[in-house]
């Protein structure tokens, strides 16, 4: 099987056929750490880390980089809102974001380079392109200048178009309105670093062109982000990038659509957020990496509190199933049956029609589709037979070892089911009023009920716990509970 991607760049889906034989290349823009990432910062990270496993997974070496901006306006100006300096800032933040990315279960890419780690770089950059008469100085700032530009190549636009409803910083030194900053000059008491234009900082552009060549070379693979990067930041990473090497840049682009909260776009600037820290102190991450990956990457996924207790209710639903059967493999085999068209159809062929899904754009909702097809037949087995023969036994550990190996490139399912669900109880009791001392001693309490043959106050437990949103469950090994969402 071929894996096919869709490219920004061409607007279409093309075979995946890296530069270098079984090498791939890719850089992913990260966070600029002024502050705690949210949810929606979390949905490229998710599902570039789902890229970079997919990838390893088909045989490719690769090498991933995604950087880590922490120097920028926003820094500055939370520096000052904290009376810390900008340096602080940034790291507070990146620790933070370290620590949620860990928490989430997101491998670490090959390298993760600072903007301030290279300065020098991106001096030299800039001198090149003003050599080459790409870009002008004026009053200590350098400017690359748009007018040899006749279309932006993923937009497929011309500059004036997007301009036009753009809110671009007219300045009256600039020739274009249009122009970008390669360098800045820095206001008395911000980060700065002498160059030959005064001391001042790089544009946020630049940092991306010079740590993605120097890591990966000039021409590589795969760029990726989310969709709200293509204009200016990705337009214009592709324009000084081929000025300077005056090569085609990057490939593939690959660009995930926003998350949206109330039908708006998730953002800090509208105040809409929820950090992932947040999300992480109620939530088990495999529910926020669930939403995420429940949509195919390029369409526009809503975040509600709906999408959250469908995620968990379907996890509950996955957990269960993978608990029974392991739980059918420890039963003494009751020889030979055969195994419903179904399961035959259904469960046995679902790691293949896992990676046929992948192959065709990443597209996880359909693998996803393909998994609870199976969670739906082993189910519907589970109520209409036992013990398993050794056919049965054959297709539950296929189901088993698919489930695992899906689970190691969507970093999913990696729990045992049982800690699974004590991990989620013990995360949603901030949904109920009562705590995890009150529901034991009433289960316990109810026990007894049960031993002395007290049915009324038995059944009297059950409801009160039901009232305070605690379910109960009834098992050959015992009595469970589970907050109700």
């Amino acid at each position: 099987m071929s894996l096919v991607v869709y490219n920004t760049l061409t607007h279409k889906k093309e075979v995946f056929q890296p530069l270098e034989k079984n090498k791939v290349k890719m850089y992913v823009c990260g966070p600029t750490v002024y502050n705690y990432i949210h949810v929606g910062n979390a949905r490229p990270l998710v599902f570039f880390d789902v890229v970079y496993r997919y990838l390893k997974f088909k045989g490719y070496e690769v090498i991933y980089v995604r950087n880590i901006t922490d120097i920028d306006d926003k820094i500055i100006q939370r520096a000052q809102e904290e009376k810390k300096s900008a340096s602080e800032i940034a790291h507070i933040y990146t620790q933070a974001f370290e620590g949620d990315i860990k928490t989430l279960g997101i491998e670490a890419p090959t390298y993760s380079p600072k903007a301030t780690e290279h300065i020098e770089e991106m001096i030299q950059w800039i001198q090149v392109l003003l050599k080459k008469g790409y870009a002008y100085e004026v009053q200590g700032e350098v400017l690359y200048s748009i007018d040899k530009i006749k279309f932006y190549k993923l937009s497929k636009k011309n500059p004036e178009e997007l301009l036009a409803g753009a809110r671009v910083d007219v300045a009256g030194h600039k020739k274009n309105p249009g122009d970008f900053v390669l360098w800045k000059p820095s206001k008395p008491g911000e980060p700065s670093w002498e160059s030959p234009w005064g001391a001042g900082r790089p544009g946020w552009h630049m940092e991306c062109s010079v740590m993605s060549t120097k890591y990966l070379g000039e021409a590589f693979d795969i760029h990726g982000g989310g969709r709200d990067l293509i204009f200016p930041h990705h337009e214009n990473e592709i324009v000084q990038s081929e000025s300077y090497t005056g090569k085609p840049f990057v490939k593939i682009w690959i660009h995930n659509e926003m998350l949206s909260f109330g039908k708006e776009k998730m953002s800090k600037s509208l105040g809409n957020i929820i950090t992932i820290h947040e999300f992480l102190e109620k939530y088990p991450s495999d529910v926020l990496k669930f939403i995420l990956l429940s949509n195919h990457y390029r369409s526009l996924l809503e975040f509600s509190e709906q999408a959250i207790c469908e995620a968990i209710g379907s996890l509950e639903k996955i957990y269960k199933t993978l608990l029974q059967a392991q739980e059918q493999l420890k039963e003494k085999s009751s020889g030979q049956e055969i195994p419903s068209k179904e399961m035959k159809e259904i469960v046995t062929p679902l790691w293949k029609k896992f990676e046929e899904a992948m192959d065709d754009d990443f597209n996880t909702a359909q693998a996803l589709g393909a998994l609870f097809e199976a969670v739906r037949v082993m189910n519907h087995a589970f109520t209409s037979r036992a013990p398993w023969g050794n056919e049965g036994r054959k297709i539950l550990k296929e189901f088993l070892e698919a489930v695992r190996n899906i689970g190691k490139i969507w970093g999913l399912f990696e729990q045992a089911p049982n800690d699974f669900f004590e991990h989620l109880r013990t995360k949603l009791l901030h949904r109920v009023s009562v705590s995890r001392q009150e529901i034991e001693a009433l289960i316990s309490e109810r026990l007894k009920a049960r031993e002395d043959k007290n049915w009324k106050r038995a059944d009297e437990i059950r409801k009160e716990l039901q009232k305070n949103k605690i379910l109960l469950e009834d098992t050959p090994t015992g009595t469970t509970w589970k907050v109700q969402i």
